[in-house]
């Protein structure tokens, strides 16, 4: 089919739906909306159809980036290949969690979907049982050469980028935890918060949200645990690709002052890290003269496209007044900053310091007393100002949503037997949220008229939270149909998201250039 074909019937599709919700095109009844009455069902014969059509799009993906050939070039975990590859395996774990599978035994809902099957080429998957046994025969070295695996891809789609793309890649480094309520599963420990399971480390690239490193460590691990070598792997990564500046971010557990001289040394890397709160830095700064803070202004957290609203009553106050709560108010924040040198360093750095002026009353008090906390920056950084250096410690906290989506997709579950198979599942769960943003990335617009449009479409997908991503381009409703030598998708039902589903699927069906 044509893309204007395609783009005619998207069109007729689209006003129809539009036509049917029209306000001033109600239906004269007064019954309810919802009657629909002698239901029947029956069972297709020939017909297939499967939920998840956009499946197709991400095959085409991982076929024009060649990550199946590479990990199969590279990954050798299985002595024989009775029938699955490495690939495989791999593939089936990032398609479950893009097919809304949660759990491995979700894996037998697609191996039991023929027209998912079909979709894929596929004569069969593995079943949960044997994609468990494939975690568990993972040792470290095959760990770390998946993730070399994903770094070759990964610079493969960087290549494709605009040179401002390259000016600087901000790093974010995080740990988190995964509970579990096995009580068999080796490898895991009791955190700092009570909790039985395995504390990951992850390393984040903020320009695209893509999972750049992925360790797992017993729960009662510290955080910074292994972030360094994890961190260098990521700078040669980064300036490999032709980053030109590098910025390391991380809160207090990050600060590893024997490694900033080394890295500060290399000239391209910055870093920004929270330092922690000493009696002694307490008491240095307390003595800092008034002319050293200057009153700290955000920017607004949006603009309103549209007339202002009246603000809604603050329910949430109401009830700590009422009860008497404990009550912490911010009245203003100020910003200064002074030389710091950390004991194991022999550099001095900036340390940026924000101090947050309160108002607290104590429970049960009826008036507010004054109050100020303080929280430091340590940087490199002698280009910016203070307060844009705050903004960007603040703006790590992105991260925190990139964990969240990957807790809701399960890549950070621990559903096998050990601390390296489980170190495996989430890797290779991982993968779909990347291939979420390779799609983004790989798929730039081509130019024309409508390039700005087609760019800001591409950052909006880049930036979409995960279910929103599988419910917009996965949860597509389509009949599989092999006719000649062609697999053909026929979609059966329309989203507003689907002309920029056609334009990605154009795009991924284009020869490459060479």
């Amino acid at each position: 089919m044509s893309p204007s074909s395609i783009q005619k019937r998207l069109r007729a599709r689209k006003e129809r739906i539009l036509r049917r919700l029209k306000r001033d095109r109600l239906p004269k009844t007064d019954g309810p909306m919802l009657r629909a009455s002698n239901i029947h069902y029956e069972l297709a014969d020939r017909t297939q159809a499967t939920n998840y059509g956009g499946i197709g799009m991400i095959h085409q993906l991982v076929r024009e980036l060649g990550l199946a050939e590479e990990i199969d070039r590279h990954l050798h975990v299985l002595k024989l290949h009775a029938p699955y590859h490495e690939s495989d395996h791999v593939l089936n774990f990032a398609y479950n969690a893009l097919c809304d599978g949660v759990r491995l035994e979700n894996i037998e809902g697609r191996r039991q979907d023929e027209a998912y099957l079909n979709a894929l080429g596929a004569e069969r998957i593995p079943d949960p049982t044997t994609a468990g046994d494939f975690c568990r025969r993972f040792h470290e070295g095959h760990l770390q050469t998946l993730q070399e695996v994903f770094d070759t891809i990964r610079r493969k789609v960087w290549t494709r980028q605009p040179k401002a793309f390259f000016q600087t890649a901000t790093v974010d480094v995080d740990g988190t935890l995964v509970e579990t309520t096995g009580e068999c599963k080796e490898g895991m420990s009791l955190s700092y918060k009570g909790i039985w399971g395995y504390h990951p480390l992850l390393v984040t690239l903020a320009n695209t949200g893509e999972v750049l490193r992925l360790v797992n460590r017993p729960g009662n691990r510290p955080s910074h645990e292994g972030a360094a070598e994890q961190l260098d792997q990521v700078i040669a990564l980064c300036r490999g690709a032709g980053f030109q500046q590098i910025v390391l971010r991380g809160d207090t557990d990050f600060t590893q002052t024997v490694h900033l001289d080394r890295w500060h040394n290399l000239g391209y890397v910055k870093f920004i890290f929270g330092m922690d709160v000493t009696a002694g830095l307490h008491i240095t700064v307390d003595d800092l003269p008034k002319t050293a803070w200057k009153t700290l202004r955000r920017p607004p957290r949006y603009q309103a496209r549209t007339q202002r609203r009246r603000r809604r009553k603050r329910v949430k106050q109401e009830v700590v007044d009422a009860k008497g709560y404990k009550d912490i108010r911010l009245c203003a924040e100020q910003v200064a900053e002074m030389e710091y040198r950390p004991g194991a360093c022999r550099h001095a750095y900036r340390l940026i310091i924000l101090r947050k002026q309160l108002e607290v009353r104590q429970r049960d008090q009826l008036e507010f007393f004054p109050d100020y906390r303080y929280f430091f920056y340590l940087t490199n950084d002698r280009d910016s100002a203070p307060d844009q250096i705050v903004f960007s410690a603040n703006d790590r906290c992105q991260q925190e949503n990139i964990l969240a989506q990957l807790h809701g997709l399960r890549a950070l579950h621990a559903p096998v037997d050990n601390l390296l198979s489980n170190w495996a599942y989430m890797l290779m769960t991982a993968l779909a949220w990347n291939l979420k943003a390779w799609l983004a990335l790989w798929t730039m617009p081509q130019g024309g008229r409508h390039q700005e449009k087609q760019r800001a479409e591409n950052e909006k997908l880049l930036k979409m939270e995960f279910h929103t991503f599988v419910g917009a381009f996965l949860r597509v409703p389509c009949q599989i149909v092999r006719t000649g030598r062609r697999l053909v998708y026929r979609i059966l039902a329309w989203n507003v998201w689907q002309g920029l589903f056609f334009r990605l699927v154009g795009q991924l069906s284009q020869p490459q250039r060479c």
